[in-house]
């Protein structure tokens, strides 16, 4: 849990049902986190240029117009509510779509989350888990005309964990990472200090895209403007913030993993994607034509938009934890597990989800989302809306009493709860959270929202001042449960994940062992048990699953959903 409201950004088959049940994607495999809250920018408006196509070339035998086969050429604009805080993912809460046009990684989740070769074409596992042994693949370069090699990749892990990097998320996704050596050019061995079952999706994430090494040495400020990777697309001018980025498409690119469409360059000159923080400018910008795609369509425009031939509108609902409320276990009114499961059941969540989102969003029945790898089915009967067993729960804990206003009391003080969110990044949810406060109070609970600059908020977390914090946690692996549930990580002296404070010996000895096990269904079983246990305890009150909504104009072919459902434009192109 960091300060910002929104998706932290992310295996095995289970979750390949839920996640075909969710998902309108291309036919096509995805390439495959984005783990952790960041603290994103508030960001104005860029006005978009009229000029979103420019002009587009045929290769030879290709359908004239357009067809369904790709055509090569032309510029891609896509329109975006805000951008990173830092381009360089090593570092900040880089919004993976902003690096993954420039990065690499060495390995990738298809659909089902299962780990594939990308720029390692093969690893060995040592006997007690914490040694890895990657063998690369050869005539991969990075854009400034370097090779990548196993030198490439211990300079990358080693940045990633080096306290000067400063790391916000993506050093937790290989927090066993000990050394790495260079066995020759196209070996490189890995060692970590305990063993970690979710290492190689870790790796998966955009957030350990390959950067070039020679980018890696100088002034860590100037990563969060220019990055340099092996990926289909380059900047040369970099991202600016509060307008975006423009990539040129790298004609020698020839590395694409075994799954994807194309597996050569990429079809488009250019991506451009620019920062528009209005819904209604965003969506002004595809509907007029300034823009070929725009992100996050308000959910009340998206049926309307799926009506008209012109556009169409993609979705995937993101895996790790879902937007939730996240309930002070440690001390104060919530400390009481049966005022929490008041709160859970007491609130008819899936009604207030279905109003305000339109089942664009859907309403969350668990403390994982259903397209995570590991999601137990079993729990989601645990959150079923009950106001009469509330308010038993109430009763019984000594709130039975109500004031003037109909709130209820204890020894005449009422039962009143500290939501804190930062007002500068929590526009999008107000309406929602005016909603739960009016459903609590039916309950007879009052929520008491508070609008916090960044550092009085960061401070009163730290402290744990506070009654009921919100985060969501887009992981492409159930260790996201470790990250949000361990003890490790309840936010002390730094801001963690643990935003419930909560502390269960046995979860925590669960989740290790879970890390620790590459026994599919070992693992299922140990995370079906932590979900169970912090359900049982109410740890977190799940609002609904975050989904990236993608609109684009119908001349828009190719875009897939990576594992960790934001859209990768390697495959994208524009039909005539």
């Amino acid at each position: 849990m960091r300060p910002h409201p929104d998706t932290l950004a992310p295996a095995a088959a289970p979750a390949a049902a839920a996640r075909t049940a969710t998902r309108h994607r291309t036919a096509v495999h995805s390439r495959g986190f984005r783990s952790r809250l960041g603290l994103v920018a508030a960001l104005t408006v860029l006005p978009l240029t009229a000029a979103c196509a420019g002009s587009a070339t045929t290769p030879g035998g290709a359908d004239a117009a357009g067809g369904d086969r790709p055509v090569a050429g032309g510029t891609l604009t896509l329109a975006v509510p805000y951008g990173p805080t830092c381009l360089d993912p090593h570092q900040g809460q880089a919004d993976a779509l902003f690096s993954r046009a420039a990065l690499d990684s060495l390995v990738w989740q298809d659909d089902s989350g299962t780990v594939q070769p990308w720029l390692a074409k093969s690893w060995k596992i040592s006997e007690d888990q914490k040694t890895y042994t990657f063998t690369l693949r050869t005539g991969v370069t990075f854009s400034d005309g370097t090779a990548f090699d196993a030198a490439a990749v211990k300079a990358n892990l080693d940045h990633v964990v080096a306290p000067a990097t400063k790391s916000a998320g993506a050093a937790q996704l290989i927090e066993n990472y000990r050394s790495a050596r260079v066995v020759d050019p196209q070996t490189v061995e890995v060692t970590l200090a305990a063993p970690a079952s979710s290492f190689l999706t870790g790796l998966a994430s955009p957030s350990l895209g390959i950067e070039s090494p020679a980018t890696l040495a100088g002034d860590p400020k100037a990563l969060c403007s220019k990055i340099v990777g092996t990926g289909p697309f380059t900047s040369a001018e970099g991202f600016t913030p509060q307008q975006g980025i423009t990539y040129q498409r790298r004609a020698d690119y020839a590395w694409a993993p075994e799954g994807a469409a194309n597996r050569g360059a990429a079809h488009l000159d250019r991506l451009t994607v620019r920062i528009v923080p209005d819904s209604s400018s965003r969506q002004g910008a595809l509907t007029s034509g300034q823009a070929d795609a725009a992100a996050a369509i308000a959910p009340v425009n998206v049926a309307r938009l799926k009506a008209d031939p012109k556009f169409t509108v993609q979705s995937a609902v993101s895996p790790g934890v879902p937007w939730s409320l996240n309930p002070n276990t440690e001390k104060g009114p919530l400390a009481d597990v049966r005022l929490r499961r008041a709160l859970r059941n007491g609130i008819d969540w899936h009604l207030i989800v279905q109003k305000l989102y339109f089942g664009v969003f859907p309403a969350a029945t668990g403390p994982l989302s259903p397209s995570t790898p590991q999601y137990a089915a079993g729990v989601a009967d645990q959150y079923r809306y009950d106001a009469a067993a509330a308010g038993k729960l109430l009763d019984e804990a000594g709130w039975a009493a109500r004031d003037g206003e109909g709130y209820r009391t204890r020894d005449g003080k009422r039962l009143s709860l500290d939501f804190l969110y930062i007002g500068e990044y929590f526009g999008q949810y107000t309406a929602l959270a005016t909603q739960i406060q009016a459903a609590a109070k039916d309950l007879g609970i009052e929520i008491r929202n508070q609008n916090l600059d960044t550092g009085t908020y960061v401070k009163r977390v730290l402290a744990g001042d506070y009654d009921l914090l919100n985060s969501s946690a887009n992981n492409s692996s159930p260790d996201a449960l470790r990250l949000v549930f361990g003890s490790a990580h309840i936010p002390t002296a730094k801001i963690d994940n643990n935003a419930a404070r909560y502390h269960d010996d046995q979860v925590d000895a669960q989740l290790a062992d879970a890390l620790a096990t590459t026994d599919v269904q070992r693992q299922k079983t140990l995370y079906a048990a932590v979900q169970q246990k912090v359900s049982q305890d109410a740890a977190i009150l799940p609002v609904f699953s975050n989904a990236y909504v993608l609109g684009t104009s119908a001349r828009v072919r190719g875009v897939a959903f990576e594992q960790q459902s934001f859209p990768n434009f390697a495959d994208a192109w524009l039909a005539r």
